[in-house]
């Protein structure tokens, strides 16, 4: 069953009462999205970018002993092992999921949620934490002249990738029901759904987290294009000397993920960290050899709109875009990349 057809039980109520009942979980943390508040039109803020990948992200600590460095899983250092007699803080991570609630994202932002699990499904670490994520997510009463959601799939109401939706009547008044089992057992622990209705929701719900995001005429039409033609396309040179690199189009997405991994060292203790790196760089694909397989800017610009619009079509048949039109907004020379993909499309 498709997760739009999922049975509902709608539930009113306001969103002092909603944050009350939260705050009162035990071992579940929240992040509330600005959206949440004020219920601005647009994706708002990329929180859940900033939770899907950390900036840094610790992944080892190192610490010299005699001569050689060791490393040993990273954990976040607790109360206790604060005290300089305790020698626990270097324990291996916990094999726990801890529960985090993410309030108030927009369709875009939960649909990217699906589409980075496609490249991201053998990091560890990733995994550890979108599998503890609960997504309340704020459907769009109405979007910027800069959304696209609709051509490349989702749209402003759709629930796929949340796990409670919401809808915000205005004066501080919400609408939501559970769209995943995740969903329902969470509004049944906060007292929200009682036992004898989540009797009778369970049975239609499904596992959104897992779900496909939908099929589009864009889609099978950039999945019929030749990729060689599409790589040799002449546009390319026009968008390129418009282009600054500055990477702020990547660090804004909340489909790209590439990143860069380095050793800090302070004295006799250290850590590797993972933290965001950009397509768009120079440096990004620079070799120890000296070499740079995309040295010119050109090769970079073509790099970041063909891995979204074809090469990850080609791997997981799915667009790396959700529409939300931060790029668009943000780009300090207005590149759009709705015209990028019209001139995507009319090559033949």
């Amino acid at each position: 069953m498709n997760s739009m057809d999922t049975p509902k039980k709608l539930i009113q109520l306001s969103k002092e009462d909603l944050l009350s009942a939260i705050n009162g979980l035990k071992d579940v943390s929240y992040t509330v999205s600005p959206n949440f508040n004020d219920n601005a039109p647009g994706p708002g803020d990329n929180i859940i970018k900033r939770f899907m990948f950390p900036q840094p992200e610790p992944l080892l600590f190192l610490e010299r002993e005699g001569k050689d460095m060791v490393h040993r899983p990273y954990c976040v250092i607790s109360k206790s092992s604060l005290n300089p007699d305790d020698d626990t803080s270097h324990h291996t991570i916990s094999d726990t999921v801890a529960e985090t609630i993410i309030l108030g994202i927009r369709p875009c932002d939960a649909r990217s949620l699906w589409l980075n699990r496609l490249a991201c499904e053998e990091d560890n670490l990733f995994s550890r934490r979108v599998d503890g994520l609960i997504i309340f997510g704020l459907l769009c009463n109405k979007g910027l002249s800069t959304c696209f959601c609709e051509d490349v799939g989702g749209g402003h109401q759709d629930v796929r990738g949340m796990d409670v939706a919401m809808i915000d009547d205005g004066d501080g008044e919400l609408r939501l029901w559970a769209v995943s089992k995740k969903g329902l057992y969470i509004l049944n622990r906060l007292g929200i759904y009682e036992d004898d209705i989540i009797d009778g929701l369970m049975e239609g719900a499904t596992d959104n987290s897992h779900e496909k995001v939908g099929d589009c005429s864009l889609l099978d039409e950039l999945m019929s294009k030749d990729m060689l033609t599409l790589y040799n396309a002449p546009f390319w040179q026009d968008i390129k000397d418009s282009c600054l690199n500055c990477g702020a189009c990547t660090f804004l997405c909340p489909t790209c993920y590439c990143f860069d991994i380095q050793d800090e060292a302070y004295g006799k203790v250290g850590r590797r960290i993972r933290y965001w790196d950009s397509c768009m760089f120079p440096l990004f694909t620079l070799h120890a050899s000296g070499h740079n397989p995309r040295g010119e800017k050109i090769y970079r610009v073509r790099n970041r709109f063909m891995h979204k619009f074809k090469y990850f079509i080609e791997r997981f048949s799915h667009i790396s875009c959700v529409g939300c039109g931060r790029c668009i907004i943000h780009c300090p020379v207005n590149i759009d990349v709705r015209e990028v993909i019209g001139l995507m499309r009319a090559v033949s």
